[in-house]
């Protein structure tokens, strides 16, 4: 059984993953800003075999708050062996490029959160000797582009991050994991137009319960945007410069 923490919980791989969780009776304490909503997706995994549900709700970008809720959800599930996160926003490009404020409160949200959530766990799990740190990067992360820069180069921070602490951790037996999705159909990307590339939820949640089990460093999921990307960031700059992706 797994003590698993979920921040961002009510976002659509999220509880598409805590289903698959609950499903193999694990313990599961979910984050998030929506009381009510929480609320409602913890009954569901209880029903769905989770045997145990917990909720607490969170503005990630309280910083102060974080070491707080860590502390609860290891005394609602009985300690902590996974902590997966999968809060964020899709960034405004434009308003990003219009707006300073917009810019740091992006970043703040999409990166610095993340890092400063991960800096307490960390040290919690290489006190332990174990544990599986997993958390929703984004292939936009991979090299930026015009239509997403801020965005991609907030989650290319984390994947930077993620990278070191991965490197760090190891010999500490804990099992860092980068998760790269591509388009996934969610209501944060419910305004654009769908094609074959996209990817639903529950695809994505079943690709990240599996990386887990098998500890691996990174996944692209689905599989085929790590041969995309490996495309991309190959394009040479004065080619890429002239293209609007």
């Amino acid at each position: 059984m797994r003590r698993i923490l979920i921040v961002g919980a009510t976002s659509a791989i999220a509880e598409a993953t805590a289903r698959l969780f609950a499903a193999r009776g694990d313990a599961l304490c979910l984050v998030g800003r929506d009381a009510a909503r929480l609320a409602t997706i913890a009954a569901d995994l209880a029903v769905r075999g989770a045997v145990r549900t917990a909720t607490a709700t969170l503005d990630v970008t309280d910083y102060a708050a974080h070491e707080g809720v860590i502390d609860q959800a290891e005394r609602e599930l009985g300690g902590l062996d996974t902590v997966l996160i999968a809060h964020g926003t899709l960034s405004d490009q434009n308003d990003c490029e219009n707006s300073v404020d917009a810019l740091r409160r992006e970043y703040d949200i999409n990166a610095l959160s993340v890092m400063a959530l991960l800096t307490p766990i960390a040290n919690r799990f290489a006190k332990q000797g174990f544990g599986d740190i997993a958390v929703i990067s984004s292939v936009a992360g991979d090299r930026g582009r015009m239509s997403n820069y801020v965005y991609g180069s907030a989650k290319a921070a984390v994947t930077a991050f993620l990278s070191g602490l991965r490197q760090r951790l190891q010999k500490s037996g804990v099992n860092v994991l980068t998760i790269k999705p591509g388009f996934v159909d969610t209501p944060m990307t419910k305004d654009f137009p769908k094609g074959a590339l996209w990817a639903q939820p529950d695809a994505v949640a079943q690709g990240i319960v599996k990386a887990i089990d098998k500890r691996r460093s990174v996944v692209y999921l689905p599989w085929f945007w790590s041969l995309i990307m490996l495309v991309i960031r190959n394009v040479p700059e004065f080619v890429f410069k002239r293209v609007k992706l």
